[in-house]
């Protein structure tokens, strides 16, 4: 724990998803995408509201499946660059798990699809910064799963 009680934990991530950059965006602002992909491993997830402008906010919980516990946590979107980058504050309600973390995420059209990278900062002390981690490896996994399939319309 640092000496002044500010949260100090980072994770940084990188992805390559075989998805455009326009699917990707979307799937970050789109109250069902994010209640599908977000949540890791043995959570549910709801969105409570959404507002996806600068300045606009959301407010989410996630639902331990086996025992039913639940938190929310919400913020304010910081930075909308359509396709290319969103930035917003997270904070959670518990009072457990104080201060406001920022979240930074960054696509770049590639070859390959779009490259995604997440910078997280500010975690709460009481999170161990690897399992933060690895809830967002979880949560990258199923994002892909999402916006990787091309699907055609139906008739």
């Amino acid at each position: 724990m640092s000496s002044d009680s500010t949260p100090t934990g980072t994770v940084r991530l990188h992805r390559v998803l075989r998805a455009p950059p326009e699917r990707v965006y979307r799937a970050f602002l789109d109250p069902d995408a994010m209640a599908k992909w977000l949540p890791p491993h043995g959570f549910t997830g709801r969105v409570h509201a959404m507002d996806a402008r600068v300045g606009g906010g959301y407010r989410m919980s996630f639902t331990n499946f086996g025992t039913g516990a639940s938190h929310a946590f919400g913020g304010t979107y910081t930075e909308l660059v359509e396709y290319e980058r969103i930035g917003y504050t997270d904070r959670f309600e518990s009072p457990g798990l104080p201060g406001e973390m920022r979240v930074t995420v960054e696509l770049e059209k590639s070859i390959a699809g779009t490259g995604l990278r997440i910078v997280q900062e500010g975690i709460p002390d009481a999170i161990p910064v690897d399992m933060c981690y690895q809830g967002w490896q979880e949560s990258l996994d199923q994002l892909a799963r999402l916006v990787e399939p091309e699907i055609p319309d139906g008739p």
